[in-house]
C-alpha cells in the first residue's frame, strides 16, 4: 500500500496505529503522509484512551489522524461528551501543530439533522476535517451528505468523502459536492480511469 501511495503520489496512507512505524519507514523519502486511525472502528473508547492513542501515533510519526466520533454518546444526546472526546484528540496539536485531525461521523447512522449537529460539534472542537464514514458499516459517502456537511461547516474546514467511492465518476461527484479529500480502497482503479495526458 505504501509503495502504491508513493507511486501515485496520494496525499496520505491510512493505517491502524499498530502500523504507523512501518508506514513512516516506508514513506520517509516521499511526500505521502502517514495517517493513523484513532478509536477505530466504532469510536466508543474513553476520551483519555483516544488521546493516548493519538499521542502515541504522532510520536511514532503519524502526520494525520482519522478519529471516529463516539456515535453511541452522540445518539444518546450527550453532545458535550462528544465534543470533549474530539477535543482530547485535537489537543495532540501541542506535540505538532501541523497535525491534521479528521473526524469520522458515520453518516449512515445519522439523520440529516444529526449530521448537521455532528458537523457543528466537530468544528467547535477544533478539528480540521469532517469525514463521512469508516466504510465498514455500509451507507458510505453520498453527494447529498457531502453538500449537507459543506453547508454545516462552511468553507473554513475540510470535508472528506469516504465509503463506497469506487469510480472516477464517483470521485468527481464528491469533489463537485464540496469534498476536499477522497478516501477509497480503490484509488488506483480510479487513477487509472483518468484520461492520459
Amino acid at each position: 500500500m505504501c509503495r502504491e501511495a508513493k507511486k501515485y503520489r496520494f496525499s496520505c496512507a491510512v493505517v491502524n496505529s499498530y502500523f504507523v512505524s512501518l508506514a513512516r519507514n516506508e514513506l520517509k523519502a516521499s511526500s505521502v503522509k502517514v495517517c493513523s486511525t484513532v478509536g477505530f472502528p466504532i469510536g466508543a473508547t474513553l476520551p483519555e484512551v483516544k488521546a493516548k492513542e493519538a499521542r502515541k501515533a504522532v510520536e511514532l510519526g503519524a502526520e494525520e489522524l482519522d478519529v471516529v466520533m463516539n456515535v453511541s454518546a452522540f445518539k444518546s444526546g450527550d453532545y458535550e461528551a462528544v465534543k470533549k472526546d474530539i477535543e482530547a484528540v485535537v489537543d495532540v496539536k501541542d506535540l505538532n501543530p501541523n497535525i491534521i485531525v479528521k473526524v469520522i461521523i458515520e453518516t449512515g447512522f445519522l439523520t440529516d439533522k444529526e449530521k448537521s449537529v455532528a458537523c457543528r460539534l466537530v468544528k467547535e472542537a477544533g478539528a480540521d476535517f469532517v469525514k463521512t464514514s469508516t466504510g465498514l458499516f455500509g451507507g458510505g459517502a453520498t453527494v447529498e451528505d457531502i453538500k449537507l456537511m459543506r453547508r454545516a461547516i462552511g468553507k473554513e474546514m475540510g470535508v472528506k468523502a469516504a465509503g463506497g467511492i469506487r469510480t472516477l465518476k464517483d470521485a468527481y461527484a464528491m469533489i463537485e459536492a464540496g469534498a476536499n479529500r477522497i478516501g477509497t480502497s480503490t484509488a488506483i482503479k480510479i487513477i487509472e480511469e483518468m484520461p492520459k495526458q
